[in-house]
């Protein structure tokens, strides 16, 4: 098998009467791109937004709802959201499924800490309990009636 081999010329060349090295980073001026042409000219027009940006902007466009006798501005994402929640409460399932489904997802509010102060007498009793639970703990063998282990091993003749 032969290897491939690559050869490589970094000696100085002339373009235009002026010496261009030819290297990393400096491609020969035959292979660069002329002025105004990009590398490609059949991409994403300029102005044409991805379809994440499409479905916000549609979302954001305000509907009429008339409710109650009286007409309100709301976003269409609003307004799906309450014909999503009255087809719910008419007993539609797959509606009520994705109700829900969309409540586990963006309703997941952090719990509220409820800090609550100690009395003085509280204290007293926790500190009690806390240093009987560490006394208790600091003798273990002492309160069981199993025998420690042995200390040494055992050689392979004596197994």
């Amino acid at each position: 098998m032969s290897k491939h081999v690559r050869i490589v010329d970094f000696a100085p060349r002339r373009v235009n009467g002026k010496a261009y090295a030819v290297g990393f980073k400096k491609p020969p001026k035959n292979g660069q791109f002329r002025p105004g042409q990009s590398g490609n000219s059949a991409g994403r027009p300029q102005g044409v937004g991805n379809l994440a940006t499409d479905v916000r902007r549609t979302l954001k466009v305000p509907v009429k709802v008339n409710k109650g006798g009286r007409s309100r501005n709301i976003s269409t994402q609003v307004g799906m959201l309450l014909v999503l929640r009255e087809n719910a409460l008419k007993g539609n399932a797959r509606a009520l499924d994705r109700l829900l489904e969309l409540a586990n997802r963006f309703n997941n509010e952090p719990a509220i800490e409820v800090t609550q102060t100690v009395s003085a007498d509280d204290e007293e009793i926790l500190a009690a309990y806390a240093a009987e639970i560490a006394g208790s703990t600091a003798t273990p063998a002492a309160t069981t009636d199993v025998p420690p282990l042995p200390r040494h091993r055992l050689r392979r003749s004596q197994r």
